[in-house]
């Protein structure tokens, strides 16, 4: 069963060419080696990730992160709190999306610069990535939308999400 840092670990090796360890990545993204090396065996289990080619399957993980990320991934609301702005209120989206009414939703951090309604994020790791790696802060973002979103916020953040993963293809 996959977890939610394998969402993060997926969506980080994306972008990457061959050249990466465990070790890089658990710099990167906050997971520990061995949560990397776990998470690797379970993409590889599920056909999201090759690891003779040690690439990521990009067309089974965007039919992945499409269709099944909000059932496995339910978002978990949990009140007013500080935090770094996700979903259809962090970029990309925010520049795509007519403004919400009402608090935006935020991964919890103290170090927050946002207010706004609590949302468990796949990994506790995501506020701090999205101050080091912005461009997976977006991915993760876009993600949430697909998680949480209406219709149209959701099939705007498809729309992004192939296309960073298709920009991320070596094939292509």
């Amino acid at each position: 069963m996959l977890k939610g840092q394998d969402i993060v670990v997926l969506l980080k090796l994306a972008g990457l060419r061959s050249e990466w360890t465990v070790r890089s990545l658990e710099g990167d993204i906050g997971i520990s080696r061995a949560g990397v090396h776990r998470s690797l065996q379970r993409l590889e289990a599920a056909g999201l990730y090759d690891a003779g080619m040690r690439c990521v399957n990009i067309a089974q993980a965007e039919e992945f992160l499409v269709h099944a990320v909000k059932y496995l991934f339910p978002p978990e609301m949990k009140g007013e709190a500080r935090g770094v702005l996700t979903a259809w209120a962090a970029s990309p989206l925010v520049d795509e999306l007519a403004p919400q009414d009402g608090l935006p939703p935020v991964w919890p951090d103290p170090h927050g610069q946002h207010r706004g309604i609590a949302v468990e994020p796949l990994h506790s790791s995501a506020p701090e990535i999205s101050r080091r790696d912005p461009a997976l802060a977006q991915k993760l973002a876009l993600v949430d939308a697909m998680r949480m979103g209406r219709a149209r916020d959701r099939g705007v953040a498809e729309a992004l999400l192939s296309s960073r993963l298709m920009a991320a293809d070596p094939e292509r």
